[in-house]
C-alpha cells in the first residue's frame, strides 16, 4: 500500500495567501485595507504614532553622497514620481498599441481625464473668487 505524504503545515498555511496575491484584484484590495487602517489609526487617541511614523527620517548613504529625509517626503517625492512614470508608460503603450490605438476609442478616456482635471479647477474657482 503506497502512503500519500500530506503537505506540511507551512503550505496550508501560506496556500491561502499565494492565491489572494496572485489574483488580479489582490493590489487594490490589499491598498483599500491599508487606507481603512490608515485613517482608523490617524483618527484614534493613537493618532501622535501614526504621525511619529511619517516623520520618521530615513537615511541614503553611498560613500559621501548622503540623502536624509522624512518617510512622508520619500514617498510624496520618490515613489510618486516612479508612480506616474510607470503609469505614463502604460498610457503610452495603449495608445501606441493597446486598446486606446485608434481615435474613436481613446475619445472618451480622454474626455474623462480631462472632465477630471478641468470641473476641480472650475470648482476651485468658483468656492476661490
Amino acid at each position: 500500500m503506497i502512503e500519500t505524504q500530506s503537505p506540511p503545515p507551512v503550505e496550508k498555511f501560506l496556500k491561502p495567501f499565494q492565491a489572494f496575491f496572485h489574483a488580479e484584484a489582490s493590489g487594490g484590495i490589499l491598498l483599500l485595507i491599508c487606507t481603512v487602517f490608515a485613517l482608523i489609526w490617524a483618527n484614534t487617541p493613537f493618532a501622535e504614532t501614526y504621525f511619529d511614523l511619517w516623520h520618521t527620517e530615513l537615511t541614503l548613504q553611498i560613500g559621501t553622497f548622503i540623502l536624509s529625509y522624512s518617510l512622508h517626503h520619500w514617498i510624496n517625492d520618490g515613489l510618486m514620481a516612479i508612480f506616474f512614470f510607470i503609469v505614463g508608460l502604460e498610457i503610452k503603450r495603449e495608445l501606441l498599441v493597446g486598446e486606446l490605438s485608434s481615435g474613436q476609442k481613446a475619445a472618451l478616456p480622454v474626455a474623462g481625464a480631462l472632465g477630471g482635471m478641468i470641473f476641480p479647477a472650475l470648482i476651485y474657482a468658483i468656492f476661490n473668487s
